[in-house]
């Protein structure tokens, strides 16, 4: 089975090129879902089993009655109705901590050279703003240290009293699907958000315009 759409409005195809490009560096097939208001990429891969889980939300823009229509056709496989109840936005437990993340350029740059030395890394943050990349083998230990990103408000206003604001809260994962995720992104958003449930999940939460993504990986076992 086949599925066509027509854009009519050159903005609007060069704008779900853009994401369309972005997500295809994430994953090789993923599932779409329309509203009438929205239009969501998901890939629900089960953590559990070590997969990467990704939901990416666009708003359907206005179009113009004066532009050029363009159509294309994509192979696809209807999803039955029964299925739909699996297809729903993630939700998250309380992440433990929460930071505004670097520039993905300098991230991306750093994550890239420590591949080169292993295939797992720790990343690690508090809620003193501080974010740490490390990579631990039995030859060499290399740790990157972010400072001064910024806590979100709620973050901290929802900590426990007992908890130390420099207490780190970690995740240890496969460095290629972190770097997957970095590779993935074509423009700076205007909000990089990283949430970690200890030991468990990262959750990467990116805003910009009108396209939200949320990114998922499980630590490892």
């Amino acid at each position: 089975m086949k599925f066509r759409a027509k854009i009519v409005d050159a903005a609007c195809l060069n704008h779900f090129t853009r994401v369309s490009n972005m997500i295809a560096k994430l994953a090789k097939t993923c599932t779409l879902r329309f509203t009438p208001d929205k239009l969501n990429f998901i890939l629900s891969d089960k953590l559990a089993s070590g997969g990467v889980s990704l939901w990416c939300e666009l708003e359907q823009l206005t179009v113009s009655n004066s532009s050029r229509i363009v159509t294309h056709d994509i192979p696809i496989k209807v999803i039955p109705r029964r299925l739909w109840k699996d297809l729903q936005e993630p939700s998250l437990p309380d992440a433990d901590v929460s930071i505004y993340l670097p520039v993905l350029k300098t991230m991306k740059s750093v994550v890239e050279k420590m591949k080169n030395i292993s295939n797992h890394l720790v990343i690690e943050a508090n809620l003193n703003g501080e974010l740490n990349l490390k990579i631990e083998t039995e030859l060499v230990c290399v740790t990157t240290h972010f400072k001064d990103l910024g806590n979100p408000p709620l973050a901290s206003a929802n900590t426990c009293q007992d908890s130390r604001p420099e207490e780190m809260a970690k995740v240890h994962i496969d460095i290629r699907k972190l770097l997957q995720f970095l590779a993935g992104q074509q423009v700076n958003p205007t909000k990089a958000l990283c949430n970690i449930v200890n030991n468990r999940i990262l959750h990467f939460d990116l805003l910009h315009e009108d396209v939200s993504l949320q990114y998922f990986i499980p630590a490892l076992s």
